[in-house]
């Protein structure tokens, strides 16, 4: 029996349920981790519930009281909403504001949001067979597969939403973290070893619909694939706005996870093989030399949105790593930046204060697929 230490105090002086855990392999909850900071620290009114001041968090360790967290989170329809702390140790109080809300059905795939739950209690249930977890792990799974379009896609929400969130939204990993646990059961991974052979079926079909979706949605706006946006228009599939500074574009931070999937993928089709080729090049032709991006201190800056404390300027680096844009317009590929009023500009210095320190402009992310890529040529090309 062990517990973090100094959490059993912080817990009754809170007035919080304090349990031992059993001795189990800590699960990674690294995928929680964008979820829990956007609890924390960028507070929303919308919230069932809010963190208490030096709200404690189970260990890692405790996997059967965060799997149980994840059970309180989930919403009728399966699936789970996004940003909150799936290790926060929740008061009585906490727990029935959840219980009360499960019929509110603001959920999805943002920040992590269904699919890493997902994998966690699949986890769960491997080392504690506890079949309420495997119960909730194949509700969210056909959740999955109800939000999923015919077209193979997934939008950011659902039940969907008047607004761009219907898109098909490969943005901070939305699509490929569900593709992932898709993959994870067409592998056979043990941590799903409860799944029938009919909902296997259905799965693999899900996942076999949601690589063709991303093979048909790679730009090729000028000639010769390159790479992806960040969002497509449902029904078109052509690339589309998402937030008033989020354009439709060639996205490089985002199109280096869906490369890195596309290479994990045992005996890749021609299909598969010829994007990831595609996108290698697109790579290695929008990479930026001798150049690096630098964070300065600046008076504060108070806005609706947020408090700036710093600026970033780009600035010339003779011998700097490779750099990328986040976005690169279509057609001119040529890298692109844009304000709030959805005003495209062409360097960094020309965005507001507020998006160019509070937005990722610039990235590293593709260099991960040209580390990778020999290695991988060498076996399947």
């Amino acid at each position: 029996m062990m517990h973090k230490k100094g959490l059993g105090t912080a817990a009754l002086m809170m007035g919080l349920p304090f349990v031992l855990a059993a001795q189990y392999k800590a699960i990674d909850t690294s995928d929680f981790m964008d979820a829990a900071h956007h609890w924390y620290d960028i507070r929303d009114k919308g919230n069932v519930i809010n963190p208490l001041p030096g709200h404690p968090k189970y260990p890692a360790t405790n996997i059967s009281s965060i799997a149980d967290n994840i059970l309180l989170y989930q919403k009728e329809n399966g699936g789970w909403p996004k940003n909150y702390d799936m290790q926060a140790v929740l008061t009585p109080a906490q727990k029935d504001s959840l219980t009360r809300a499960r019929f509110e059905l603001h959920t999805g795939f943002d920040n992590g949001a269904t699919y890493a739950q997902i994998a966690y209690l699949a986890e769960a249930w491997l080392q504690t067979k506890d079949p309420r977890y495997q119960a909730a792990a194949e509700k969210g799974l056909a959740y999955v597969l109800a939000a999923q379009y015919g077209n193979g896609g997934w939008p950011q929400f659902y039940p969907l939403e008047k607004n761009y969130s219907r898109y098909i939204t490969f943005n901070d990993d939305a699509y490929i973290g569900i593709m992932q646990v898709l993959k994870d059961i067409v592998d056979n991974k043990p941590a799903y070893a409860f799944l029938s052979a009919k909902q296997r079926a259905k799965l693999n079909t899900g996942f076999q619909k949601g690589l063709d979706c991303i093979l048909k949605t790679q730009i090729n706006d000028a000639g010769k694939p390159t790479a992806w946006c960040q969002q497509y228009d449902e029904i078109s599939l052509q690339p589309a706005w998402a937030r008033k500074f989020e354009p439709p574009s060639i996205c490089n931070n985002e199109s280096a996870g869906i490369v890195l999937f596309l290479m994990s993928i045992d005996h890749p089709s021609s299909a598969i093989r010829e994007a990831v080729k595609n996108a290698f090049e697109w790579f290695t032709v929008s990479e930026i030399a001798d150049t690096k991006v630098v964070t300065i201190d600046a008076p504060a800056m108070v806005t609706p949105f947020t408090v700036s404390r710093h600026d970033k300027v780009v600035v010339n680096s003779p011998g700097a790593p490779p750099i990328w844009t986040r976005y690169y317009e279509l057609k001119t590929h040529r890298p692109i930046f844009c304000n709030r009023d959805s005003r495209i500009v062409y360097s960094l210095a020309e965005v507001d204060r507020e998006r160019r320190d509070g937005y990722g402009w610039y990235t590293y992310e593709p260099q991960k697929v040209l580390n990778r890529y020999r290695g991988w040529a060498a076996k399947w090309l």
